[in-house]
């Protein structure tokens, strides 16, 4: 017998209108008020409950959200958060449009139902009991399932009782020294394509340079170095994943493939099937994606929220976290298999609060150590042929790892354009106020009347302090001098001229004189605030030295604790055993990354009121959202990020290649590689890189078209919404439109999603829809007819190939913010040709979104009446470009691209 629709009032809501049906199965068109009072007064069925809210203008809106329950019933599944996504994911036919959206919700639901009651349900262990949890926290859908789930006739076991164990495996041995043949790496590649595949003479030199990096190292801190750029569609991720899986079997070694975003990690994990199995005939994993600890679930603190350290809804969306980790394959919970739109259905701050974000981990000192999903993937990624990781993490691995035996020695860094700004980010120092107060949590723990399990030093480190007296000295003369770091409440104290503490009176001093110097007008406009450490007032260099003083108070017995825990390790007591060893062991690292923290701000205010260090750009801000503060802090970066770099990751390494489509810059005179060279760093470890290239494919010039809009001024938002507005009609959809500033995105949303959502154009926006970024592009992906509005996460990395992007729309030229770091490096760097560079990088990663396979067409448009003709090298060979109206853009993107417009000798690239 089929399903039966659930006999509850639906509701749905969007641009376009809104619609309710009635139980009895009417369905009405609504105003949004009357919607709102709807909703109010009866519980509907809803999907994505904060969009619909968002589109409503309600924020207080509840109701059983089709989504909660997809994810209690289907656990670790994934789906595109809209009617069509939840459609296809439960085999069901599309509604038509958004009035028949209401039935389809009843209809899934009782879909949903219905399987609960099917005897092949995959998810059923542990349904029960999960649902008596909920139940009792009165989640809207437990009376709802509550007939459908079965009482299992043996009690179920509780999540941290079935979730495996992991196994301690003997150390792999150094990898054989071994060299590849250029005949054995084509040989693999054509194993990896497979018999039939398109040959690709780009693709096989590619692969072949990529060998070169596998060979033996000939000295000491002198890694074998290549650049490599490559063009999309060259096939790219298996031209060195062939080089890399020969050289793993045969040298018994792990390669590290290192990216800068979530997208290619996943496309990553997938084409590495070719290669390897998913699992060895030992039950060992031969490819393990790492990640940072924050990305994991913790299974401590999933404890603590399920018994009570979280209320209200932050204890269903525990309950339905813990209900994912059974099932999970990884626990990876950012970009993992926990669908993103879990946490913005209820608080995005609880999902992370069940991350280890503040690396309070207690290591084996923790109940769940054994089956911690973090211990899990390190422990995988040791026996691994291939660890697929991010460009952060494979930095800090590299400066400080836990474990130098583990550390990578052959790395691939894809996406290699970003290396510059991963190692600008990990090498940086930051004393702001966010910061310091959570070292001061760490050390000292929870302030009074706080939820939760967070303990400070004394308490994960009680039987040291018993046992050792220096040790236990050591730990309260930390927390003693911790009383100078802010603590909560710190901002309004600072606001109320009430700073309490050292490092706050610092901040309070950091703040008034960001104010007093502020020249932009970014006061008046909300944005954040900063301004050059140079020039300082004795007033402010007389706290720096006292808040400098006072990090040396919290330093100093953090280094004794480090010696004592040391010498406990040498000359152990009788009750240490093995988990007491690996507790103390991480206990010692969280407290040299501490220890190096306090060093660097030391630092950082030493050189206050002194000569500048022409290795450093140093700044005060004021960070604000929309006019609202949220941090104030002192920074401190490298001019040249690469030099920390080197030393970390370069100098210990064997072989190291850095590619990417985008790798050099496109200078009318052809490619810049002495830049790409710099911005490697090979030069501080005075290395010459090979250096490879591989054009692209594709045919740019018939299957893509540049066209610069000249008659949308700069400044006329009216102007630039109308422009956005015509050309999605235009095109029908499958349009990616690109903004500089959050500011004019939200603008340009407000002002032309009713309009399009009436044409059955639906628009989606960041900063405007409750929805995380990866969600937003899988529903993008889904629907041709969509058009999404983005910033800089959506100029790089996001991969649409075929109907639902065929437009990539910029509202101007990408110039560089002109921050004071900005400013330090475009002087070191050739000035104004430093900018061109950078603006001609975005263009070309811009540019890159639009054609993904041979097959894919479409327009790259530029809203720009005085867009610069240097920079028009940033787009590929022989694609037309064409300085144009509004009217006339329109006309070309109607007509679709054709490959007969034949540029202008003034616009075409060089």
């Amino acid at each position: 017998m089929p399903a039966q629709p659930l006999p509850l009032p639906a509701l749905h809501a969007s641009h376009a209108g809104s619609w309710v049906r009635t139980a009895n199965g009417v369905t009405q068109g609504l105003s949004s008020g009357q919607a709102v009072m709807a909703a109010a007064d009866t519980p509907h069925l809803l999907l994505n409950a904060p969009l619909v809210a968002t589109r409503l203008g309600y924020p207080d809106l509840s109701g059983l959200d089709l989504l909660e329950l997809f994810a209690f019933v289907h656990p670790a599944r994934f789906c595109v958060p809209t009617p069509k996504g939840l459609a296809h994911a439960l085999g069901l036919e599309e509604p038509e449009d958004g009035a028949d959206v209401p039935a389809f919700l009843q209809m899934a639901a009782g879909v949903l139902l219905e399987h609960c009651e099917d005897t092949g349900w995959a998810e059923r262990s542990g349904a029960w009991s999960s649902l008596d949890s909920l139940a009792r926290l009165r989640w809207p859908w437990a009376p709802v399932l509550k007939p459908h789930v079965a009482k299992p006739t043996i009690a179920e076991k509780w999540l941290f009782s079935r979730l495996p164990e992991w196994e301690e495996a003997a150390e792999r041995p150094q990898p054989a020294q071994v060299s590849l043949g250029e005949a054995e790496v084509l040989g693999q590649l054509a194993a990896l394509t497979g018999k039939g595949a398109e040959y690709r003479e780009g693709q096989r030199d590619y692969a072949s340079a990529v060998g070169s990096i596998f060979a033996p190292r000939d000295k000491h801190a002198r890694p074998h170095l290549l650049l490599a750029e490559a063009g999309t569609g060259i096939g790219k991720t298996l031209g060195y994943l062939a080089p890399s899986s020969l050289w793993a079997e045969k040298a018994t070694g792990t390669v590290w493939v290192s990216t800068y975003t979530k997208n290619l990690q996943r496309q990553l994990r997938a084409e590495s099937r070719r290669a390897w199995p998913e699992q060895r005939s030992d039950g060992s994993q031969p490819v393990v994606v790492r990640k940072g600890r924050e990305n994991y679930l913790c299974l401590l603190n999933l404890e603590d929220a399920m018994q009570g350290g979280f209320g209200g809804r932050a204890a269903v969306l525990a309950q339905l976290v813990a209900r994912w980790a059974a099932y999970s394959q990884d626990g990876d919970m950012i970009g993992g298999d926990l669908p993103g739109w879990l946490g913005t259905l209820f608080r995005n701050r609880a999902i992370r609060s069940l991350t280890d974000q503040r690396g309070e981990c207690i290591y084996a000192g923790c109940p769940h150590y054994r089956k911690c999903f973090i211990e899990r993937a390190a422990r995988a990624s040791a026996q691994a042929d291939l660890v697929i990781a991010n460009h952060a993490l494979v930095m800090v691995n590299a400066a400080r790892g836990r474990d130098h035996a583990q550390r990578p020695t052959r790395i691939i860094f894809d996406e290699g354009h970003h290396v510059f700004d991963a190692a600008d980010s990990t090498f940086s120092a930051a004393l702001s106020g966010q910061e310091a107060i959570e070292l001061r949590r760490w050390i000292i723990g929870p302030e009074k009347g706080s939820k939760g399990r967070r303990r400070g030093l004394s308490a994960r480190l009680a039987d040291v302090a018993s046992y050792d007296e220096a040790g236990g000295e050591a730990i309260e003369a930390a927390r003693d001098a911790a009383l100078a770091l802010p603590g909560d409440g710190w901002l309004g104290r600072i606001a109320e001229n009430a700073p309490s503490g050292e490092i706050e009176e610092l901040l309070a001093a950091v703040r008034a004189a960001t104010y007093a110097r502020d020249e932009s007008g970014a006061a008046d406009a909300g944005y954040a605030l900063e301004t050059e450490a140079a020039g300082l007032d004795g007033r402010l260099i007389e706290k720096a030295q006292a808040a400098a003083e006072a990090l040396g108070k919290i330093r100093v017995p953090l280094i004794k604790l480090g010696l004592r825990l040391e010498a406990m390790l040498e000359d152990p007591p009788d009750w240490l055993d093995g988990q007491g060893r690996a507790r103390i062991e991480g206990a010692r690292f969280s407290l040299s990354w501490r220890i190096d923290t306090l060093a660097a701000w030391e630092a950082l205010l030493g050189r206050l009121g002194g000569p500048a260090d022409s290795e450093f750009v140093d700044w005060l801000a004021v960070d604000r959202n929309d006019a609202r503060e949220f941090d104030i802090g002192l920074y401190r970066h490298f001019l040249d990020p690469m030099k920390p770099f080197a030393n970390a990751v370069l100098d210990s390494a064997h072989g190291v290649m850095l590619t990417s489509a985008t790798l050099t810059d496109r200078r009318e005179d052809g490619r810049d590689w002495a830049t790409a060279i710099a911005r490697s760093g090979a030069p501080h470890i005075a290395v010459q890189p090979k250096l490879a290239e591989a054009e692209s494919p594709f045919d740019y010039a018939s299957n893509a078209e540049v066209l610069i809009v000249t008659d949308v001024q700069k400044g006329d938002l009216a102007g630039l919404a109308g422009a956005y507005a015509r050309i999605i009609e235009a095109s029908g959809g499958g349009v990616l439109g690109l903004f500089t500033a959050i500011r004019r995105l939200r603008s340009v949303h407000g002002r032309i999603a009713d309009r399009l959502a009436r044409a059955g154009l639906p628009l989606y926006a960041q900063h405007v829809d409750p929805i995380d970024t990866g969600t937003l592009v899988d529903i993008f992906r889904d629907d041709p007819s969509a058009s999404l509005l983005g910033t800089d996460a959506l100029r790089d990395g996001v991969d649409v190939p075929g109907e639902s992007l065929r437009c990539v729309v910029m509202e101007q030229v990408p110039w560089p913010k002109p921050s004071i770091l900005h400013r330090a490096r475009r002087a070191a760097n050739g000035g104004s040709a430093y900018d061109d560079a950078i603006i001609r990088g975005r263009l070309a990663q811009a540019f890159g979104r639009l054609i993904r396979s041979r097959d894919d067409r479409g327009h790259f448009i530029v809203l720009s009446p005085s867009f610069p003709s240097r920079l028009l090298s940033a787009f590929p060979k022989g694609v037309p470009i064409t300085r144009l109206s509004l009217d006339e853009a329109l006309q070309r993107v109607a007509s679709g691209v054709s490959g007969a417009t034949a540029p202008t000798k003034e616009d075409q690239p060089t």
